[in-house]
């Protein structure tokens, strides 16, 4: 069916009445509100009217001034009560262990004292070294002289030494064998012997003798065939006298 029949039949869209009249009795509602409130505040917009009162009182008399009260007496402090004496129960207190004594503990060892280096001399350093050098030349000098003085020693000895070896073998070849042969064992006989400084015999004695009167003789013989005896080499060593030792087994 379509829309032109539907309207014709009557079922078209109705007309929606009463728009009008309600929008415009909210418009004159509104209107008359605002014309409330703005009259209302126009009629309170003057000031109100004051009244000032004066209230004024005349000023009290002065007072007159009390002298100030006496001082309270001082109440007595009351003695002090004794307090109760409460009898303690008999409790055995076990002793307390007494502390372990404490290690002392070591003393830090004082520290040296370093001594203060005097002030150097230099004069008198230069004094010490002079003096230790002439005592060094000096001992250095008198050690050498010793070494020469026991060289010079060693030396004579050995030289003299030398001068008896010679002697006593000239006159042991002046010996008989025979004689040697005959003595027992190998004792000594000792002889002092004089010499000139040519060599020759002045005395000849016996200071000890071997034991063997024959050898003894035989010594004594062969010392006086034997003059002159060899001279010391050098001649400074010669001895006037000389202490001569024989025996058998030195042939």
């Amino acid at each position: 069916m379509s829309a032109a029949a539907l309207d014709a039949a009557g079922f078209g869209p109705r007309p929606q009445p009463g728009y009008v009249r309600s929008f415009a009795l909210a418009l004159a509602v509104h209107a008359l509100l605002l014309a409330v409130m703005f009259l209302g505040v126009r009629l309170q917009s003057h000031a109100p009217d004051s009244v000032t009162v004066e209230l004024w009182d005349p000023p009290p008399p002065p007072r007159a001034e009390e002298p100030p009260p006496p001082p309270p007496p001082k109440a007595e402090p009351e003695p002090p009560k004794p307090e109760p004496q409460i009898e303690k129960p008999d409790i055995v207190e076990k002793a307390a262990p007494k502390p372990k004594p404490e290690k002392p503990k070591p003393k830090p060892k004082p520290e040296p004292v370093k001594p203060k280096a005097p002030a150097r001399d230099l004069q008198a350093e230069r004094q010490m070294r002079e003096d230790l050098a002439r005592e060094q030349a000096a001992e250095q000098e008198r050690q050498m002289k010793d070494l020469a003085a026991r060289t010079q020693v060693a030396a004579r000895d050995k030289a003299l030494a030398a001068w008896r070896g010679r002697i006593g073998a000239k006159i042991r070849s002046n010996i008989p064998t025979q004689v040697v042969q005959d003595v027992a064992g190998n004792p000594e006989a000792i002889f002092d012997v004089a010499l000139l400084p040519t060599g020759e015999v002045l005395t000849v004695r016996m200071r000890r003798s071997s034991g063997n009167r024959a050898y003894d003789e035989a010594i004594e013989r062969a010392i006086l065939k034997s003059s002159p005896l060899p001279k010391p080499d050098p001649a400074s060593l010669f001895r006037r006298d000389l202490e001569l030792k024989f025996r058998p087994l030195d042939q």
